[in-house]
């Protein structure tokens, strides 16, 4: 095995520095004591995390923002994975523009993304509502999933559905004790990094949001615009934090190397 040289480890610990600097100085913005932006701290205080109980407004938009990534990620879900099987396992006409089609939220920009939407839930008047707010991410966040299962589902070994058919198994039957379980890791990896999208998505939910639908993401970028003080920082890092465990429990459940890139625990 060829191991990396210095130039090659200098780059990396360097482009790992670059990208946790951000995340190092919000969560030392968060202890400050005092009450204006200040990194390094001079002293380590809760005080801010305590202020987050003392704000209900950003209460409120923590839940909504859990119920929607939860309802969008798996209506998303229950859409993207018979696409994935239609797409990766089946050839008819029209196959590569439906793809094409499923991916196309990756393509166009969120801002035209939430213009269009503001539009069309105006005309059928769902604008403003939650239901309206999760069909919109479900249409953002489809892309992830479908990625992901799609690529479970191309790596499928047909020997074994072969063998059953040949056995006397039900198509049900194989796709219950065969497809089905070979895809689950592309189907909860879809699923966490669709949730995740959805949680943390701005651009396109500022434009459909209403007073009573504001998500956290609206309510840090609107409470930014009028005030500037560390809560927005310790809400931020009970944001990472979460996260965080999140993916340590699929990681620990799955494994990140199976969801993310295809393989399996050693």
């Amino acid at each position: 095995m060829r191991h990396n040289g210095i130039f090659a480890k200098v780059f990396m610990g360097l482009f790992a520095l670059f990208m946790l600097a951000p995340i190092i100085v919000v969560i030392g913005v968060s202890l400050t004591p005092e009450g204006f932006l200040e990194f390094p701290p001079s002293g380590l205080s809760l005080r801010w995390f305590r202020a987050i109980w003392d704000n209900p407004d950003f209460i409120a938009a923590a839940w909504i923002s859990l119920k929607l990534g939860f309802w969008a990620a798996t209506v998303a879900t229950v859409v993207a994975v018979p696409a994935a099987l239609a797409i990766g396992r089946q050839k008819f006409k029209g196959r590569e523009a439906l793809l094409a089609f499923f991916m196309s939220p990756l393509m166009v920009p969120t801002v035209i993304l939430g213009i269009a939407f503001l539009r069309f839930m105006s005309m059928i008047g769902i604008s403003g509502t939650f239901f309206g707010l999760t069909l919109c991410h479900v249409i953002v966040i489809t892309p992830y999933i479908l990625r992901l299962v799609l690529a479970s589902v191309t790596g499928l070994d047909g020997d074994a559905e072969k063998a059953a058919a040949a056995l006397g198994a039900s198509d049900w039957t194989i796709f219950r004790r065969i497809i089905l379980p070979s895809i689950v890791p592309g189907i909860v990896g879809g699923w966490v990094l669709a949730f995740i999208t959805s949680f943390d998505e701005l651009t396109v939910t500022i434009f459909i949001v209403n007073p009573s639908t504001t998500t956290l993401p609206v309510r840090l970028f609107s409470y930014i615009a009028q005030t500037t003080d560390p809560l927005v920082a310790s809400v931020s890092t009970v944001t990472i934090i979460f996260t965080v465990v999140l993916m340590i429990i699929v990681d620990r459940i799955y494994g990140l190397d199976r969801l993310l890139i295809g393989e399996g625990k050693k």
